[in-house]
């Protein structure tokens, strides 16, 4: 593939490595063409770099395949298992980074296998928690935005808006870590 076909969640092969576009950005000038930077991470290290390729410069593709999982505990890593042969795995703290508050015993998972090992935990786009604290909503609030923070069951904490209360169920979007809605 070339370099303009980096996008966002977009994972290539660079020195035999894996790597997992984080950010994309497309700049073009009328002197040099088009430059793709790339803020990528490696699939097995974790380490994160910044990367610019020529928009005609050929990137090589990583073959990556991707299994349901089943999340189960937290043992020195996450350990998760395949639904289809019982088989159980784990994957690095380092790897999955902040994304790991999203993790609820029993949630289901995508996970990218990549030679045949997992590397990658994708998350749902959203996912439903239980507030367990947050302050309560003072009348008059109603009329405009007004977001109050609310930890929930996973452990961290959302702004939400003033009318949500403790034991209520709300929709997070994994991807920015914010409140979408009442679940």
């Amino acid at each position: 593939m070339i370099a303009t076909g980096l996008k966002t969640g977009t994972i290539f092969q660079e020195k035999n490595q894996p790597w997992q576009v984080e950010k994309y950005s497309h700049i073009r000038t009328a002197r040099s063409g088009v430059t793709v930077k790339v803020q990528a991470r490696n699939l097995i290290t974790g380490e994160t770099r910044q990367m610019t390729y020529r928009g005609d410069t050929r990137v090589e593709d990583a073959f990556v395949q991707r299994k349901n999982a089943q999340y189960l505990y937290e043992s020195a890593g996450y350990v998760f298992m395949d639904p289809q042969t019982y088989e159980q795995f784990k994957i690095p703290e380092k790897v999955l980074g902040e994304q790991a508050k999203y993790l609820k015993e029993g949630a289901e998972v995508l996970v990218l296998y990549y030679e045949e090992k997992p590397m990658v935990v994708e998350f749902p786009n959203t996912m439903v928690f239980e507030v367990t604290y947050t302050e309560p909503g003072f009348k008059g609030n109603t009329v405009s935005n007004v977001y109050k923070d609310a930890e929930v069951d996973g452990g961290f904490t959302v702004k939400v808006p003033s009318f949500i209360e403790r034991g209520t169920q709300i929709k997070v979007d994994t991807r920015t870590g914010g409140y979408v809605s009442k679940a």
